[in-house]
């Protein structure tokens, strides 16, 4: 069984960094794509960062030469990497892995897309 799993979150002061893991606890996932969102009190939640097992990562926008994720290792653990966070990052950061490789672009960035979630991990830029 997936079980997705962050950690790493916290509160952090614009401008440092801050690391948040994302693990299969189940030790089952042999998919194909990990990913980040974040959502924050009365928003839809948002697209950050993804990565298949092959290609390049996805980003959104916001995050491009700020946040990385890193490649999906061998036990299947993920990590965003958030350099220089601002107020505006703060949310609940989540998790969520898709089994199959996408097959349109316009999928990385959609909830609906990845079937495992995890509970999330709470992210906190003071200014």
């Amino acid at each position: 069984q997936v079980r997705l799993v962050e950690s790493g979150g916290g509160l952090v002061q614009a401008g440092d960094s801050l690391k948040l893991s994302c693990v299969d606890s189940g030790a089952s996932f042999s998919g194909y794509v990990m990913a980040w969102f974040r959502q924050s009190p009365g928003k839809e939640r948002e697209f950050v960062a993804a990565r298949g097992r092959a290609g390049s990562p996805y980003y959104t926008d916001s995050v491009k030469g700020r946040f990385t994720i890193s490649n999906i290792n061998a036990k299947n653990t993920v990590y965003l990497q958030m350099n220089n966070p601002q107020p505006e990052d703060t949310a609940d950061y989540y998790c969520a892995a898709r089994d199959d490789p996408f097959t349109s672009a316009n999928e990385w960035s959609r909830p609906w897309a990845y079937r495992y979630w995890g509970q999330g991990t709470q992210v906190t830029v003071s200014s």
